[in-house]
């Protein structure tokens, strides 16, 4: 590597994407942000090493991150290891500079330990730390990237552990007005596995697979309540229904949603997803249908820019950029 490379890592809770400026033929990779060991063949993966697994069934998972906040920095580290390594980026963490991300609010302490790890433990040439969604106004989610990003901007980032509302003008956060729901992808993820064990099969062991299921099947309704009309004539045969074939790993068999013309062997298992396809991501819009006593994520956009200066709402409101994994659910920008 080049002495003037700048490796860039968004660290996140559940995935890691991380890439190199400038490198030819290093394309950026996800790596995930956990170890995770088997119970099938009794092995511990490591971060990227998770490809190599084949049964994921019961994975007991080791999280650096825990409510949103790196806790486990020897795990992390382990993943980073891997990370820079060759079987993934390949860098040289002496010769290069790292942008790297952190959490919303982060603590002093935990500012420290980057900084320590940056420098003692990988002694990287140089680095800036700062939230992902102060890089979004440098993207291309308003367009092809320009001389000046967008004055004002709203970013909502609905991650792994929390979705935030944060206002950005002038290219800094707007603290007083960021705005945090304590609804993320693994709340979501958590709440399928009960609605599933309680109304089918045993899943509360099943991380891997039903987060699977739940990013496979699961979209945000434009029609709540006709949706769940729909789903009351008959729980198996309507027009919302989903059949996920669960995996078999004795066979090497990936789990899949059943396609029209699909044939079942006789050992086959199905989870047939319903209303659980949409009431799941309706967590994100309304929090209290679990009895969580905050407002959903329009009425959060909403408190954090009547917060902003009158004369600039309007400017706020034009430029509402949405990242993170929840946002991928389909009808998810529609609905907002």
């Amino acid at each position: 590597m080049k002495p003037s490379s700048l490796v860039v890592v968004d660290n996140g809770a559940h995935t890691i994407k991380a890439g190199v400026v400038g490198t030819h033929g290093i394309n950026p990779r996800i790596v995930p942000n956990a170890i995770v060991r088997s119970k099938g063949d009794k092995q511990t993966y490591i971060g990227h090493e998770s490809d190599k697994c084949s049964d994921f069934s019961s994975l007991h998972y080791r999280l650096p991150f825990e409510k949103g906040f790196p806790v486990d920095w020897d795990a992390q580290k382990a993943i980073w290891d891997g990370m820079f390594s060759n079987e993934v980026l390949g860098v040289d963490t002496t010769d290069a500079s790292l942008l790297i991300t952190e959490p919303y609010f982060n603590l002093p302490n935990i500012q420290e330990v980057y900084d320590q790890f940056v420098f003692e433990e990988y002694d990287f040439q140089s680095y800036y730390r700062c939230t992902p969604a102060s890089l979004i106004p440098h993207g291309n989610l308003y367009g092809p990237p320009g001389p000046e990003p967008p004055e004002c901007v709203i970013v909502i980032d609905s991650g792994f552990s929390f979705t935030h509302v944060v206002p950005i003008m002038n290219n800094s956060i707007i603290w007083n007005a960021v705005k945090r729901i304590d609804v993320g992808g693994k709340l979501l993820t958590n709440q399928l596995k009960e609605l599933a064990s309680f109304r089918q099969w045993n899943m509360m062991d099943e991380t891997y697979i039903v987060n699977d299921i739940k990013e496979s099947c699961c979209y945000v309704s434009s029609n709540f309540s006709r949706d769940l009309e729909i789903c009351r004539v008959d729980p198996r045969r309507n027009a919302i229904v989903q059949e996920y074939i669960l995996p078999d790993f004795s066979i090497n068999r990936p789990g899949r949603v059943r396609q029209p013309g699909d044939t079942l062997n006789d050992t086959a298992q199905v989870m047939y997803m319903n209303n659980e396809r949409f009431t799941v991501p309706e967590i994100i819009f309304r929090p209290d249908d679990i009895g969580l006593e905050q407002p959903g994520i329009a009425q959060t956009v909403a408190r954090s820019i009547a917060l902003l200066p009158e004369d600039l709402q309007g400017m706020f409101w034009a430029h509402i950029s949405a990242v993170g994994g929840n946002t991928k659910f389909p009808g998810f920008i529609q609905r907002l």
